[in-house]
């Protein structure tokens, strides 16, 4: 990590960056709630962790292979092909599978916790030691807030389990440190949003996509619902695997990679609202309180809530 030990990053956006910037962390938040709640619609429906993979990149690739060849080969499109192949270890293929899979030892509830908490502490701890990103009082306490409210919306499930779930929790630790990894890379290398969503996408489709032809099959997507199969296509593969990426890195860009790393905490909330309707789990009062606690947090460690000294 060369490029992150030289750089010094102080990110003091104005106004209007930051309401964008605020804009597009939440957009993307809410695009990854879709994704984990059309995930599990869709294991109702009989797919499995890795239909969902291959939809996801599959879909993004095919989208971002005109630009990629537009911008280069050569070079990956300016991201270079050490740098492209890091991206897509960070966020690619292995991400999904090492948070789905902590889902098969562990209970749903832990994975909602410790992977954005994950995300949302290291990425904060982790800016500032790397990147020198300035770590406020305030921002930390906005974090305390936010894993309060977490906590909340998993609900007592969150203190259930056996020995073999720390297997699972395990691994929700290490897709939530490879996540952010990824917004420290892409905020030391400066990428452009298009090049790095470009980069990781058709990296991932042309590894994973003959890997997944060769060792299992299409019978499962087949055999879903026409809707079901659309719905899975744009959430899966073009919201998230194209436009919450490029909202996510352009709000790296902005607020920086402490700050940006909060949004992963909106995520579980989005993912329990979106879910209603397609699962018909209705939200607790605990978890309608949770999401209203992360949702303060969040604000509050952005800077935008503040107590004004007298």
């Amino acid at each position: 990590m060369s490029d992150t030990a030289s750089l010094t990053e102080h990110s003091n956006p104005s106004a209007a960056d930051l309401l964008k910037g605020l804009a597009l962390g939440a957009f993307a938040a809410l695009i990854w709630g879709g994704y984990f709640a059309f995930s599990r619609a869709g294991v109702q429906a009989g797919l499995e962790p890795a239909d969902v993979v291959l939809i996801r990149f599959a879909v993004a690739g095919l989208m971002m292979t005109p630009f990629l060849l537009q911008a280069g080969l050569r070079d990956l499109g300016g991201v270079g092909w050490g740098r492209g192949a890091v991206l897509a270890l960070l966020i690619g293929p292995l991400s999904i599978f090492a948070s789905v899979g902590g889902y098969t030892f562990a209970p749903m509830a832990h994975g909602t916790v410790i992977q954005p908490a994950t995300v949302t502490v290291s990425a904060l701890l982790l800016s500032a030691a790397l990147l020198g990103e300035t770590l406020r009082w305030g921002r930390v306490l906005g974090v305390a807030l936010i894993l309060l409210g977490l906590c909340a919306i998993a609900g007592p499930a969150l203190w259930s389990g056996d020995a073999e779930a720390l297997t699972g929790d395990a691994r929700f630790v290490l897709a939530g440190l490879m996540w952010s990894g990824f917004t420290l890379f892409t905020r030391a290398w400066r990428l452009g949003p298009m090049q790095t969503v470009a980069a990781v996408s058709v990296l991932s489709a042309v590894v994973y996509t003959p890997w997944h032809l060769t060792m299992d099959t299409l019978e499962r997507i087949a055999a879903l619902s026409p809707w079901m199969l659309v719905g899975q296509v744009l959430v899966q593969g073009v919201l998230a695997g194209v436009v919450a990426i490029l909202a996510f890195t352009r709000a790296v860009e902005i607020l920086g990679a402490g700050r940006a790393g909060l949004f992963t905490s909106l995520v579980p909330a989005c993912g329990v609202l979106i879910g209603i309707p397609l699962t018909g789990e209705a939200p607790t009062a605990l978890q309608l309180a949770g999401l209203a606690l992360v949702s303060f947090g969040l604000l509050w460690a952005m800077g935008i809530l503040r107590l004004r000294r007298r």
